[in-house]
């Protein structure tokens, strides 16, 4: 039986760490944190808010894998009242509706768009700048980037079809992601995975098998001491709210003035907050040279755009800022193909959110998890990565 080493034990380690078992290798997790899950980790106490805004995509292929294991457990129920209640923020007012070009940029039919072209260029040419920019910024939602408009076309046409697809791909764990997380966990552990928790590595380990870095692409880079693993990311001021139940208030903002939005999970589900609270939480990207305080001030004014009252109903705030939350952003002229290699030689592989692998969001992670565990045993043709 080969032995894999995983360090890591966030989405990506622990579908590392779970396929490689699956496949009849015995696995060792090194987790530097007390708790599993990395950026997936759900608050404890009376809110439960995700560590930023969570997803889960139908439409991908890591919502298959789970599933198929059981590991989904229950969701949040998403319909046609969730789709009703999201409100735009476009020239200064909010709307019910979005404008028209961003439908046009959505279509099935609509042209495909260029690798090499940024995508305020292109999507100007088709529909003008104005709409342009209203669909860039509602990209951002699945972008957490400042400037969705100067990525690449074809990156951001992607991710804007599939945000903006209804009925909606996004599925949503009842009770947070630390659920799912929990349930992935308890599979491996299952499976035989040795977990190690507070366990930082700051070297290879000796070993008699490969290793999967399964970490930010920052720690893969200081812990192989290769200034090679860098990549292009975000930066996404977070502001998380408990306030008092309102009638009325949205159950989605989404700003096409500036990237930016507020999702209100309690409207989907009432276990995250205590009774007659809701949790509104809001992603607000800002430049490299832009503040905390410069996200906050944006947030707050889109709050008061589509949350009457709220200064007067807060009942717990945090902020933060998150850096590279938005895992790879692909510039014009690039592809998730040229982003960092997952065979580093020697028997050392990565997965990650910033590597080469296609996918949206934390399916960069599954997939690229995957690859690796393929490329590290060659056991391609027992993994069925399409269909995975």
């Amino acid at each position: 039986m080969h032995h894999l080493t995983v360090i890591g034990g966030g989405l990506a380690g622990l579908t590392a760490a779970i396929t490689a078992a699956e496949a009849g290798a015995r696995v060792t997790l090194y987790e530097a944190h007390h708790t599993l899950g990395g950026r997936a980790r759900t608050a404890d106490g009376p809110y439960r808010t995700n560590n930023g805004p969570h997803t889960l995509h139908g439409g991908g292929p890591h919502w298959t894998w789970l599933r198929h294991r059981g590991l989904t457990g229950p969701l949040a129920p998403a319909g046609p009242r969730e789709t009703a209640r999201l409100r735009l923020h476009h020239r200064g007012v909010l709307r019910r509706t979005p404008p028209l070009a961003l439908l046009r940029l959505v279509r099935r039919d609509a042209r495909q768009a260029p690798v090499d072209a940024d995508f305020l260029s292109w999507a100007s040419a088709q529909t003008g700048e104005e709409g342009a920019r209203a669909a860039a910024h509602f990209s951002a939602v699945t972008l957490f980037h400042h400037d969705p408009g100067a990525l690449s076309a074809a990156f951001v046409q992607e991710r804007l079809r599939r945000a903006a697809r209804l009925p909606t791909e996004a599925r949503h764990p009842r009770g947070g992601w630390a659920n799912v997380v929990d349930r992935m966990a308890a599979r491996a552990w299952n499976l035989g995975v040795r977990v190690e928790t507070l366990a930082r590595v700051d070297a290879l380990p000796d070993r008699h098998g490969p290793v999967v870095v399964a970490t930010s692409l920052d720690s893969a880079r200081r812990l192989l001491g290769d200034g090679s693993l860098t990549w292009t990311g975000g930066r996404t001021a977070l502001v998380d709210l408990a306030l008092r139940t309102r009638r009325g208030d949205p159950c989605a903002l989404s700003d096409l003035d500036a990237p930016g939005r507020f999702d209100r999970p309690t409207a989907r589900d009432r276990t995250l907050a205590p009774a007659g609270e809701q949790l509104v939480q809001g992603q607000i990207p800002i430049a490299p040279h832009e503040s905390r305080g410069d996200g906050a001030a944006r947030a707050e004014h889109l709050l008061d755009l589509g949350f009457e009252g709220w200064r007067e109903r807060v009942t717990w705030r945090r902020d933060a800022v998150a850096l590279g939350r938005t895992g790879a952003v692909d510039p014009p002229g690039t592809t998730w193909r040229d982003r960092p290699a997952l065979d580093r030689g020697a028997g050392v592989y990565l997965a990650g959110d910033q590597v080469a692998a296609p996918g949206m969001l934390s399916e960069v992670s599954f997939n690229s998890a995957l690859e690796a565990v393929a490329l590290a045993f060659g056991i391609r043709d027992r993994l069925d990565l399409k269909r995975a």
